[in-house]
């Protein structure tokens, strides 16, 4: 009996070269539940539940409502046909062409934005009266703003009025296919730059006031300061503003389009959300949640493409 014994206990001890060695387990651990480690969750999960249910669920929603037909065919599921019904449709292709003119007035509302909080940020004489005058028309409803430029850019408005008496040509702004949408653009531009400026003057007060220092010490000037330590400080902030205006101007100009030019003249002013709405109007939802998803992923594309744009002009800057 003893022979066997050591034997084995030889062999477990010197295990010859070629034998595979074994890591010990090492018991896990179990954390415990306690208040603190639970708080967090309990903290998150009314908003997860909000947005579960008045954001994902409906999208859900909208997407598999898309696939199916419309008026007698309502409920029945027909595949692509809205889509491509969609990409066949003057409307929607008129707004797809002014989604690329909505891109090109991005970047002026963020230079507005950004050069507007740079003069307040380095304290120009009435810095206060401007931040608080620069934000007012954010708290205007996109309605009256609408009204109000309505008269002042009709054809019979107090603008053509002073042009005429200045002796410059007088111009229909909302009522020609040149100008209409790039004129509810403007307005936009001047409704909602202020929380722009908002957002660029919470990024100023993390920028690091050494660098700014050693710039003015260095006798940089103004552009250069702006260029070389401004700029790269602030390349988080610019994207958010970039995403954030894109989308603001793709889904928050219903009121001003409704107001000002009802999508004319035509479909020069159309934009997908104002479709979405004349289709629903139409009595085509399907044919609106087609247009909805249309509208998600061009949102997407763009946002994602933006991201990554300014993140790598904002290094290399």
């Amino acid at each position: 009996m003893t022979a066997p014994t050591s034997t084995r206990a030889v062999v477990l001890s010197d295990p010859s070269p070629g034998w595979p060695r074994r890591t010990p387990k090492v018991p896990r651990r179990k954390r415990k539940i306690t208040s603190e480690t639970v708080t967090p969750y309990l903290l998150v999960l009314p908003v997860l539940l909000i947005l579960l249910v008045f954001r994902i669920y409906p999208l859900l929603l909208g997407i598999n409502f898309s696939f199916t037909g419309d008026q007698e065919l309502n409920g029945v599921f027909v595949g692509f046909d809205n889509y491509l019904f969609l990409l066949q449709d003057e409307r929607f292709q008129a707004s797809a062409r002014n989604v690329l003119v909505v891109m090109l007035f991005v970047p002026i509302e963020v230079l507005v934005a950004g050069l507007l909080a740079t003069f307040i940020f380095i304290k120009v004489p009435g810095h206060r009266f401007y931040r608080s005058v620069y934000f007012l028309p954010v708290v205007l409803s996109p309605i009256i703003i609408g009204a109000i430029f309505n008269i002042v850019l009709g054809a019979n408005g107090p603008l053509n009025a002073m042009a005429d008496s200045v002796g410059l040509p007088t111009v229909d702004y909302l009522g020609q296919t040149m100008t209409a949408l790039p004129s509810v653009l403007t307005v936009h531009i001047w409704a909602t730059f202020g929380m722009a400026l908002v957002i660029f003057l919470a990024g100023f007060s993390t920028l690091d006031q050494q660098l700014l220092d050693a710039a003015k010490i260095d006798g940089a000037n103004f552009p250069q300061t702006i260029w070389h330590v401004i700029i790269p400080g602030l390349s988080q902030t610019i994207q958010f503003v970039f995403v954030t205006t894109t989308i603001g101007m793709l889904t928050g100009l219903f009121g001003l389009l409704y107001t000002m030019t009802a999508g004319g003249p035509g479909a020069a002013s159309y934009l997908p959300e104002f479709l979405i709405w004349k289709l629903n109007g139409e009595a085509r939802p399907a044919l609106a949640s087609a247009a909805s998803v249309f509208l998600l992923l061009i949102v997407l594309v763009i946002g994602l493409i933006q991201i990554r744009v300014l993140r790598r002009a904002t290094k290399e800057s």
